[in-house]
């Protein structure tokens, strides 16, 4: 059905493995779990994971702690040793907290060196529940599509509401559409808004929630692991952008079902209490993508046409009055400071070996 839809074309990067010949239950899978200050959501989706790990057998579970120093670490190992679940998983202490992309690639790096590395990776967030098949469907879709290099599950809250989870690339354009939050420009501007209307049906997207993604080993091969130059939050989109360009391709899989417990493990995202003022690691990650992978004069614009979106959405609710969700504290100001033309601002190199 997708082949008749044109999802494997020409001219795009393809892989020439068996893998498609073979059954899922075959694969040899990595789930990298990465916790900080967490660990009661840590267990609880490790439980979701024991449902399904009798379905893929010969998968292991690392759990690693970014340094939590609140005994998280203790608290997962005795959860891990409690409810028997030694034999596929482990818990691995770090020495620092070093952000999403270094908590992460320290197990797949070890992984990847082994003499037998691991088929896939699947990367969840601390705050997921695995729904019954959710592993399986990803890993059914990467067998029948040896051309997808990656992909995410559909995530829903814990009242079905289903969450925006593929998405464009940002730019300018979607920055200048995420200022005005104005029905008729993100209409207007519907092929370059980050957010895309949310797909009933498997599908090319530009990138996928890293909460629940699943990524083939020859893209870490082939393009490197994640970015540690990044503390956290545009690392995955840093990622598959990368992946993109390197000829991998990116797909979303609804029938892969997660629950997720949106900014439980941050609060940046929580939608359900007062916002709260971006953290200075937000803006370092948004200045890092834009000037890293789109030079300074687009991050440049980028910055502009945000903030002249917002002024303009500040205008039009002094003339509309209309009830709606407010600002992070010192949003403006925010943006202002920590803009790329800021004085100082630079772009460190990438540590990613």
């Amino acid at each position: 059905m997708l082949e008749a839809q044109g999802l494997t074309r020409t001219g795009r990067f393809a892989l020439s493995t068996p893998d498609s010949q073979n059954s899922s239950s075959s694969s040899r899978l990595l789930i990298v779990i990465l916790n900080y200050r967490t660990p009661d959501l840590t267990v609880a989706c490790l439980r979701s994971l024991s449902r399904q790990i009798g379905e893929l057998p010969g998968a292991e579970v690392v759990v690693t702690d970014n340094d939590s120093r609140d005994g998280s670490a203790d608290k997962i190992k005795q959860a891990i040793e409690r409810e028997g679940y030694g034999a596929w998983a482990r818990c691995e202490p770090l020495p620092k907290n070093g952000g999403y992309a270094y908590g992460n690639n320290a197990p797949i790096r070890s992984a990847l060196a082994r003499p037998q590395p691991p088929d896939f990776v699947l990367l969840l967030n601390p705050d997921t529940e695995l729904l019954p098949g959710a592993i399986r469907a990803l890993l059914d879709f990467m067998r029948a599509h040896p051309e997808c290099g990656i992909a995410g599950s559909r995530l829903e809250d814990d009242r079905g509401n289903v969450h925006c989870s593929a998405f464009n690339f940002p730019s300018a354009w979607s920055e200048l559409d995420r200022g005005l939050e104005l029905g008729i420009v993100t209409r207007l501007l519907k092929n370059r808004t980050v957010q895309r209307p949310i797909p009933s049906e498997p599908c090319e997207v530009d990138w996928v929630a890293g909460a629940s993604m699943l990524v083939r080993r020859q893209v870490f091969e082939r393009v490197g692991l994640i970015d540690e130059a990044y503390f956290l939050y545009f690392e995955e989109v840093d990622f598959l952008l990368r992946a993109r360009r390197a000829g991998f391709r990116t797909f979303y899989v609804p029938a892969s079902r997660v629950l997720h417990h949106m900014g439980a493990s941050t609060g940046v995202t929580d939608e359900k209490s007062a916002p709260r003022r971006i953290p200075a690691y937000w803006f370092d990650s948004r200045r890092r993508y834009f000037v890293k992978n789109h030079g300074l004069a687009h991050a440049a614009l980028a910055d502009s046409a945000f903030l002249i979106g917002r002024a303009l959405q500040k205008l039009r609710r002094v003339a509309i009055p209309k009830q709606t969700r407010p600002d992070p504290p010192y949003m403006v100001r925010d943006y202002l400071q920590n803009g790329v033309l800021r004085k100082g601002a630079k772009l460190e190199p990438a540590r990613i070996e």
